[in-house]
């Protein structure tokens, strides 16, 4: 066995995880009605390609491949299991297609579809954007948990009692009818922003896997404002994900350290994806109907005119935050709101904003409040407080290039 064999199997394998592995459990499930088993089957799979693809070498169609490898996976399974005859019926329809695709190496794609059956109201709400995020996007239990401050154990249980509903409960795979998509809506569009979200915590771009869960929760809001052009929320939701992938290569220096919002360079946004954003959010005003996502994304607009005008309309942030804190008085949309608060009323202000949140799990463990506070602090001349909320931001924060402009903010306030 050749080391350079090895590591070519390696890097195919998890680069078709990384790329594809959501397209491919959202077919085989659509088909095997199984979502469980599909992704078991999968799974099965991708470790049959390490030692396969070893030993052979890489196949030209990787996707076809541990496609055709997963759905004999799931026939092997349901004649040991002795399903009914219908259901084997159904998995030999997906091993002819699985023949065509390995032809053709392409299939379709099916992740919009298990996005709304995911968020089917007979599955437990609290498990609707978790399970959406494992399934659809491939987040791992431990990651999910974390992002939802829970033990990723109880994650863990909670994942599987949602996939088992799905299985008991018959649901339909399949686009529900037009009638049912709003009351789904709701949950499937926290999904793509809690996946966008993931990708760009990470500042450095360094991780090629969060970079991609980037692209695929652009992807999603595009194909949801296809299929329910109507909705605002929807064009308000991709609106802001433009508004903030478009600042994707202003965020890092060339040499990879962290750049705030305020001291960004306008000419390293991407003009066209601004202007993408500007004409979703024109189209969702026309609805009359206000909403989290349009007005988040209104507030990113503002900033975006910085690019035009060279100055940031702060008056205006403010009152799109007050307005967001009381449709959605998220933690996160009350920090932006003290930030806004500051800029136009003075630091005490704001830090009275920030002293109005009871100091729970989710505060004492959510960095931008403590950046934030410190930096507030900072402005008022409470240099013991701020050092103290410095070392907190410090602490909570997972990207190396976001600690070292803390600690370097903790410095500059504390000479």
């Amino acid at each position: 066995m050749k080391a350079n064999e090895a590591m070519d199997a390696f890097q195919t394998v998890e680069s078709v995880a990384r790329a594809s592995y959501g397209r491919l459990v959202a077919y085989l499930s659509s088909r095997s009605h199984n979502l469980a088993e599909a992704e078991d089957a999968l799974s099965e799979a991708f470790v049959a390609a390490l030692e396969t693809w070893t030993r052979n070498g890489v196949p030209q169609k990787p996707e076809a491949w541990l496609l055709t490898a997963a759905r004999h996976k799931l026939i092997d399974g349901s004649r040991a299991a002795k399903v009914r005859t219908d259901s084997l019926s159904t998995l030999r329809i997906i091993a002819k297609e699985a023949q065509e695709i390995s032809q053709l190496g392409t299939f379709p794609d099916e992740r919009l579809k298990l996005l709304f059956i995911c968020a089917h109201p007979a599955i437990d709400a609290a498990a609707h954007t978790p399970l959406m995020l494992q399934t659809v996007l491939g987040l791992d239990a431990a990651r999910i948990a974390s992002a939802f401050l829970v033990a990723p154990k109880t994650m863990g249980q909670r994942l599987v009692r949602a996939k088992a509903k799905i299985r008991d409960a018959g649901i339909a795979f399949e686009v529900p009818e037009l009638s049912e998509l709003p009351t789904r809506l709701g949950a499937v569009m926290e999904a793509i922003y809690a996946a966008y979200g993931t990708a760009w915590e990470e500042v450095s771009g360094a991780d090629p896997r969060r970079r991609n869960l980037s692209n695929e929760a652009i992807w999603l809001a595009n194909v949801l404002v296809h299929l329910m052009p109507e909705e605002a929320e929807a064009r308000g939701l991709l609106a802001l994900l433009l508004h903030c992938e478009a600042r994707r290569k202003a965020r890092r220096s060339p040499e990879g350290n962290y750049i705030p919002l305020s001291e960004q360079d306008v000419l390293l946004w991407n003009s066209s994806m601004v202007e993408a954003a500007e004409q979703e959010l024109a189209i969702a005003s026309l609805s009359k109907s206000l909403g989290r996502f349009q007005l988040e994304a209104a507030i990113q607009s503002v900033h975006a005119q910085r690019a035009v005008t060279g100055q940031t309309h702060w008056e205006a942030i403010a009152l799109l935050y007050e307005a967001l804190v009381r449709l959605a008085p998220t933690l996160g949309a009350i920090v932006g709101q003290a930030a806004a608060t500051a800029q136009v009323y003075g630091s005490a202000s704001g830090l009275a904003v920030l002293d109005s949140i009871a100091l729970e799990q989710a505060a004492i463990t959510y960095q931008p409040y403590w950046a934030v506070r410190a930096h507030l602090l900072a402005e008022l001349g409470n240099s013991q407080e701020s050092q103290a909320a410095y070392i907190r931001a410090i602490g909570l924060s997972e990207d190396k290039q976001v600690r070292q402009f803390l600690i370097k903010q903790s410095l500059l306030r504390s000479s």
